[in-house]
């Protein structure tokens, strides 16, 4: 005769009850979400961008000068925004 033969087993799993796993999944969900948001944060960090779109190293002259090249600005506008920027 086996121990568990008339007897109520109770089957317990990393310590809880079978059937009362929720909290396991829900701190596997946490953990994993967590894991994500870590990797996302980290690629972020190291694309080179600000919160506010600007890349990282490029002074306000830099982006003056690429504007002018683009064409987006005329020459009088060019120096005007410089001027302010340097005086």
């Amino acid at each position: 005769m086996l121990p568990s033969e008339g007897k109520k087993v109770i089957v317990m799993w990393h310590g809880y009850y079978y059937g009362g796993g929720w909290p396991m999944i829900l701190g596997s969900v946490l953990f994993w979400g967590a894991i994500i948001a870590l990797i996302a944060w980290a690629i972020h960090r190291l694309t080179g961008r600000r919160d506010d779109g600007a890349y990282l190293g490029i002074s306000p002259l830099d982006h003056l000068k690429e504007r002018y090249a683009r064409g987006e600005i005329t020459k009088e506008e060019y120096e005007q925004i410089k001027r302010d920027l340097l005086g």
